[in-house]
């Protein structure tokens, strides 16, 4: 997702990043390698955040805000982040990483101690050491809102590389639905392997059932299904019971008549 320049913003007139070169076709290549190679999605992001720090200019901590249930939290954060500095402002309703995520809309702070919008967080931040925050929306499939936040302890750190930080945030964005795809179908192949091994149980415990009581295979489910509901036990777990503890049995006699055989010989 590309932002519109903010007029108000000199160094974005010019569509000329000063300080740092734009993120570019090789950095959207690294951000999928590290999807690749990353232990997961919560592992990419803490990755993502280390990133950003890097790519853009004047940036000297970042997190991830994404809404989750009705709610905002970091979702992750470089260690130079100060405690606290993203769950006051959603304590507060307001700030700028919840007001990028809320609005999809560009948030700049370049100066934190004249900044009149968050008057509660500034105090706050500014007691923290932060002096200029940057927060850029995220475009996260699923999600209703996502922020990127950039921090920096000097007054118009982000004035030259607020594009470095957009285009930074649409790789991230790439980057982040790929795993979060990958999370979805992993999640959803784990589904459908505990749907297959749970009718599995089910089909042998139904035919142990058959061969004790000399009965259809409706009848044992049926009955399953009984005692299932009486004793407020799932029936799959009901039916894993009863298939452990029948190969156990079985185990056991079979051991006890090798034990009289080698006895018998002797």
């Amino acid at each position: 997702m590309r932002l519109p320049a903010d007029p108000a913003d000199p160094a974005d007139r010019d569509h000329h990043d000063e300080r740092r070169p734009r993120v570019t076709a090789p950095e959207s290549a690294t951000l999928h390698q590290a999807l690749a190679g990353s232990g997961g999605l919560d592992t990419l992001l803490r990755d993502l955040t280390d990133r950003a720090v890097h790519a853009v200019a004047g940036a000297e901590a970042c997190s991830i805000t994404v809404r989750r249930d009705g709610r905002l939290l970091t979702v992750a954060g470089t260690g130079g982040l100060p405690s606290g500095l993203d769950q006051r402002q959603y304590e507060n309703g307001d700030g700028p990483c919840v007001r990028a995520a809320d609005s999809d809309a560009e948030q700049h702070a370049p100066d934190l101690a004249e900044e009149d919008r968050w008057p509660t967080y500034a105090a706050y931040a500014l007691s923290k050491g932060v002096r200029s925050v940057l927060a850029v929306p995220l475009a996260v499939d699923g999600e209703t809102d996502a922020a990127l936040n950039l921090y920096a302890t000097t007054e118009g750190a982000f004035h030259g590389s607020r594009h470095a930080a957009r285009d930074f945030a649409a790789n991230a964005s790439d980057a982040v639905n790929a795993a979060l795809r990958i999370e979805r179908e992993r999640a959803s192949a784990g589904d459908v392997r505990t749907a297959l091994l749970s009718r599995s149980v089910i089909d042998q415990a139904i035919g142990i059932l058959m061969a004790q009581e000399r009965c259809t295979a409706q009848t044992a489910l049926d009955a399953l299904r009984r005692v299932s509901q009486d004793s407020n036990i799932k029936l799959r777990d009901l039916c894993g019971d009863l298939v452990a503890r029948t190969t156990a049995e079985s185990t056991n006699g079979a051991s006890d008549r090798t034990s009289d055989r080698a006895s018998q010989r002797r």
